[in-house]
């Protein structure tokens, strides 16, 4: 097993802590690390894990405020195209 990588997960994009990880579980499914060293690499892959939950749940409420936003223009300029009684 590789020497475990020590950056602060919270430092890293998205994209880096998705191909971490991606390593961390390969070096895990080869089964040839001791029980420390795969007790560490678990942790480590549990702290990616969840930053990565992280950045997608950030980015899911962004996409829900911009809908949010066009809906409420949509709707803004229906209102003001409808006939107005007199």
């Amino acid at each position: 097993m590789s020497a475990p990588v020590t950056a602060d997960v919270t430092t890293l994009t998205y994209e880096q802590a998705r191909a971490e990880l991606v390593e961390v579980v390969q070096r895990l499914e080869q089964g040839s690390a001791s029980l420390e060293d795969s007790m560490k690499a678990w942790e480590r892959g549990e702290a990616l894990a969840a930053h990565c939950q992280t950045w997608l749940d950030g980015a899911r409420t962004r996409l829900r405020a911009v809908a949010a936003e066009r809906d409420a223009a949509q709707q803004g300029a229906t209102a003001d195209n409808t006939p107005k009684d007199a």
